[in-house]
């Protein structure tokens, strides 16, 4: 069986690893062709170019290399035209894989799935009535999505969030770090979320820390942002400690911290899983919080509010996103958990915890549609 994978990015590398391997414990004979990053080659994927050059994000960053884009998706749509696998699977990534995927439907009955649905119940729902006419099938890592897509005309499968297969810290390792109040700080993983938020978190920490005189400040870090967080947090009037990227200790941090501030995004989703209790504040440049604000169709934007349909996880966006609120309702959960600790377990639920892993399922699903019609 010959299956064509493109990923873009590195989360999608990692969901692209996951679903080959399911696929290979189904299929022994799979063989696999297209573009990933290092996961998606351990598994066997001998990638046509290098996946970084499609990790590319903002206008600014992709006008200078709109011309080679281009060129990558028409050479990727001939690609599977002339080596017609039994199934194209593109991964997140929507502005390249979509591409792709409409010049190979434009010319050939090829079976396409795109594995990550589109936020269509946050903003923008047309987007999938325009996907559906070139992807077959949708593989969804919400419970709630299958029903848009299917509304839209496409197949569409439930396969669980990669986050509940991600390793968890034990108690031990936790109990590990030592006593006292730790208050896990998280602002972004992007440059442009650092700089927008540290100053309001670094304010709002002096108020927590005035507050809670035994709290300990631990703030985990990616490669691309490590330097810059180092440089921000030097200035604030409160002393934390900055992990390293990649540091073993993040788990354990994830697990031992009594409560957490972090950016909005899907690390609200980690912090459930190790059952930590959370604050989400999030801002932007002001012409973005203008248009997604008319555009936004939910009341939250916190997945963990979202997936357990409940509004326990305070949230501050935007205009609202202030140091003097965000500390009160830092202390407010740390005096009062129960009810988030209840959305947080119910969320890993429903996001699959306990189950089948999502690469396998995700793989189920691929070969369980396969031989069906298109919807």
């Amino acid at each position: 069986m010959k299956v064509f994978v493109i990923a873009g990015e590195a989360s999608g590398d990692k969901l692209g690893a996951a679903l080959m391997a399911g696929l290979k414990t189904l299929r022994p004979d799979m063989a696999f062709d297209g573009v990933g990053g290092p996961l998606m080659q351990a598994e066997g994927l001998d990638s046509r170019f290098a996946m970084e050059e499609l990790s590319v994000m903002g206008l600014a960053e992709i006008l200078p290399k709109y011309r080679a884009l281009k060129a990558r998706i028409r050479q990727m749509a001939d690609a599977i035209l002339a080596t017609k696998p039994d199934v194209l699977i593109t991964i997140d990534s929507p502005d390249f894989c979509l591409r792709v995927a409409r010049l190979v439907k434009a010319a050939s009955d090829i079976r396409t799935v795109h594995y990550v649905a589109p936020t269509v119940w946050a903003w923008r729902p047309k987007r999938a009535e325009k996907m559906a006419r070139h992807i077959d099938h949708v593989l969804a890592l919400f419970p709630f999505e299958p029903p848009l897509m299917q509304a839209a005309g496409m197949a569409c499968d439930f396969v669980g969030h990669p986050v509940v297969a991600e390793p968890v810290a034990t108690d031990a390792e936790a109990a590990a770090l030592g006593e006292g109040t730790v208050v896990l700080v998280l602002p972004g993983s992007r440059k442009g979320e650092v700089s927008r938020l540290a100053d309001r978190f670094g304010e709002a920490v002096a108020k927590i820390a005035a507050a809670v005189p035994d709290a300990q400040f631990v703030i985990p870090t990616t490669r691309g942002v490590h330097d810059l967080v180092q440089t921000r947090v030097a200035a604030w009037s409160v002393p934390v400690t900055v992990l390293a990227p990649g540091s073993s200790d993040k788990a354990a941090w994830f697990k031992r911290a009594d409560v957490a501030l972090a950016a909005s995004g899907t690390v609200s989703l980690e912090l459930a899983a190790s059952g930590t209790p959370m604050v989400i504040a999030y801002d932007m440049a002001w012409l973005s919080r203008i248009i997604i604000s008319r555009m936004l169709m939910v009341d939250t934007v916190t997945l963990v509010n979202l997936v357990s349909d409940t509004r326990v996880v305070p949230e501050f966006i935007g205009a609202a996103c202030q140091p003097g609120p965000i500390a009160d309702a830092v202390l407010d959960v740390l005096a009062n958990p129960d009810a988030q600790k209840a959305a947080m377990a119910l969320t890993m639920d429903r996001l699959g915890q306990g189950g089948e892993p999502p690469g396998l399922r995700a793989a189920l699903a691929v070969l369980d549609r396969l031989e069906q019609p298109p919807v």
